[in-house]
């Protein structure tokens, strides 16, 4: 029986931090500049590693975009500590810096709601050459790409720790500092926080694809034992601090070293740690404290305290995930002329700023983007496709679209169920009069229903607090949950799994779009219920968790983007960045985006016919929204 207290408590933050015309969710209103925290987290005091800076013609080396979802195409890389660089260079570093007059930002792997990046990293690895001869526990340094060595432990207690996994697997840790998202957006920033935990979860899954691992999310961990396992409880190391809350950890390891330890036979995975095991580390030697990020305390946001503390995972719970033989690696095969490299696409994701109205994807580009974020809930979790085996728990997010150009299609409202057996449930909850007809082209086994035909473009952009990227491009989504099922049936805590999932249908939608030739972006701000009316939702059934839209980008030219780390990284560090480095960054923005293999078409024309009758409150979208509102969110740039 779950604490109905605690139910309550999460209700009433959904709740109180929706969006609606007549007014946006809490927030201070305006931005204290001065207030700002600081992006970066260090721990003053801890020894710092530094990992090597790899170019991309260098070991590892990336493999093909499309080889990322072929179970077994990409052959396992060693680990060391060249590998251990690659992934958290795919995963959480910085992939650029940003300049624009006389104002400078940092973008990273890990996409993020205004760029605030409320999520810190660790890791828990063995003995490894180059970087420990006893196990430890590092907090991941973007800036330095670096780790800063927070604990260590005996040989002998992390074998215990980790003897059933398999051989070489480390941990991954993820915490949330919630005042770096709530400093601009108030109430609704824990919504914002999960998000980003869930691009993570991407990145992480993704990276470690590119090296041929495998990953996974620990969720039968308690919340009190990651705090534990990172630290996060040590409250002499944050005095004068922000604290930061636990999300999750992943276990990490390379899939050939799974055939080795399974011998043939399948084995279970636990989905959790001895909790004794975990707290023996807080007996060892710690080392730092955490660096204070804003000059003044935070602004007290009472109500991110309470759901936070309501959607702690209570208990630790005996869970487990089926392992079967992993795939035999193909045989070497060169790599095709055209064939894209993940590492490029990684490297190069933005959030695109605004979409120029005009770019289209075909249908079949359509389908191929909608195809990777189907989890396939048929299969035994471990073998579903990259990267929804890293989330051991039936797919609960279902995607509301507004298509605005995609040849072959025509425009209007859409559905993408990507739980089949869930077809019935949505329709019952849905508008009677959609018309739930397969689109033409469409393949069989992708579950996306054309629900009204219609311009949707103006409604998109409404519903989405008035930004115009929602109906400029080539579609835009809301991000439905089975919400209220969810929180009974497995507790107030998953409401935070619900909003993970919808991060990583992002990162994987971002990815796919720049393999596209174009670009994406989440939108935190939307008006939830005004959304719901619009696709027939009543009641709390169904809830919208997170927008996202995907359309040809409109390039800045004023920007100067320059490398994340090297002599070009430390030259901007003291404001030395010259002009010929600004002219070669701006030249690598303008051409950044390749048009790939003639998949995109301009229309100049936009649709017209409009059978859609608008809602009854659209009388309400007359207002303006402000551009620089505190409310309005989205992704890095």
């Amino acid at each position: 029986m779950h604490d109905p207290d605690k139910v309550e408590t999460v209700l009433r933050y959904h709740e109180r931090t929706k969006h609606q015309f007549h007014r946006y969710a809490r927030s201070t209103g305006t931005l204290d500049w001065v207030n700002q925290p600081n992006p970066f987290r260090r721990y003053e005091g801890a020894p710092l590693v530094q990992l090597p800076i790899l170019g991309a013609d260098e070991e590892p080396l990336s493999p093909r975009y499309a080889d990322l979802y072929r179970a077994g195409s990409v052959r396992s890389a060693p680990l060391d500590v060249r590998s251990l660089s690659r992934f958290f260079e795919f995963a959480l570093a910085l992939s650029a810096w940003k300049q624009a007059g006389g104002t400078r930002w940092a973008l990273r792997s890990n996409p993020s709601s205004g760029n605030l990046h409320p999520t810190e990293g660790y890791l828990l690895i063995g003995a490894l050459p180059g970087l420990t001869e006893a196990p430890c526990l590092y907090h991941y340094a973007a800036r330095e790409h670096s780790l800063e060595r927070r604990a260590s432990g005996s040989a002998e207690w992390f074998a215990q720790l980790m003897r059933e996994f398999p051989p070489q697997a480390f941990l991954v840790g993820l915490s949330s500092i919630h005042w770096r998202e709530a400093w601009k957006y108030g109430e609704r920033a824990f919504r914002y926080c999960q998000h980003d935990a869930g691009h993570a979860i991407g990145t992480l899954r993704i990276a470690a694809a590119t090296l041929g691992w495998s990953a996974v999310v620990l969720h039968g961990l308690a919340d009190e034992t990651i705090e534990a396992l990172l630290g996060l409880n040590r409250t002499e190391d944050f005095a004068g601090a922000e604290r930061e809350q636990p999300e999750l950890v992943m276990l990490v390891w390379p899939n050939d070293s799974v055939g080795r330890w399974q011998a043939g036979t399948q084995r279970a995975l636990p989905l959790g740690l001895d909790p004794l095991l975990v707290r023996a580390l807080s007996k060892q030697g710690w080392r730092g404290k955490a660096n204070r990020l804003s000059r003044d305390d935070p602004v007290a946001w009472t109500v991110i305290d309470e759901v936070a503390f309501a959607t702690r995972k209570p208990i630790d719970e005996e869970c487990s995930l089926d392992l079967f033989d992993a795939p035999t690696p193909p045989p070497e095969t060169p790599a095709l002329p055209d064939g894209l490299l993940a590492g490029r696409i990684i490297r190069q994701r933005r959030s695109l700023q605004a979409c120029d109205g005009r770019t289209s994807i075909t249908a079949g580009r359509f389908y191929g983007m909608l195809a990777r974020v189907m989890s396939h809930v048929d299969l035994e979790a471990s073998r579903r496709p990259m990267p929804w085996d890293a989330i051991p728990w039936e797919p609960r997010i279902h995607l509301a679209l507004f298509v605005h150009r995609v040849d072959g299609l025509d425009s209007g409202l859409y559905v993408l169920v990507r739980d089949p057996a869930k077809v019935g449930k949505l329709k019952r909850a849905m508008h009677k009069r959609f018309a739930w007809s397969t689109p033409p082209g469409c393949p069989a086994d992708l579950p996306l229903r054309m629900l009204e035909v219609g311009d949707a473009r103006r409604l998109a952009t409404q519903v989405s607090c008035f930004q115009d990227i929602a109906g400029d491009g080539a579609f835009s989504l809301g991000m439905i949950a089975e919400y209220r099922e969810a929180l009974f049936v497995h507790g107030p805590w998953f409401y935070r799994p619900l909003l993970w999932e919808t991060g990583l249908i992002g990162q994987v939608l971002y990815l796919e779009a720049e393999a596209a030739g174009i670009a994406a972006t989440g939108m935190g701000c939307f008006f939830d219920d005004p959304v719901h009316q619009v696709f027939g939702l009543s009641d709390l059934e169904f809830q919208s968790l997170y927008h996202f839209t995907v359309g040809g980008p409109v390039e800045d030219g004023r920007l100067t983007t320059l490398a994340p780390y090297g002599e070009q990284a430390r030259a901007l560090e003291r404001g030395e960045v010259t002009a010929s480095a600004r002219k070669l960054g701006v030249t690598h923005e303008a051409h950044r985006r390749e048009r790939i293999g003639g998949q995109l078409s301009q229309v100049s024309t936009m649709f017209a016919l409009t059978r859609t009758r608008a809602p009854e409150h659209t009388a309400l979208m007359s207002e303006t929204a402000d551009p620089l509102h505190p409310s309005i969110s989205g992704g890095d740039s």
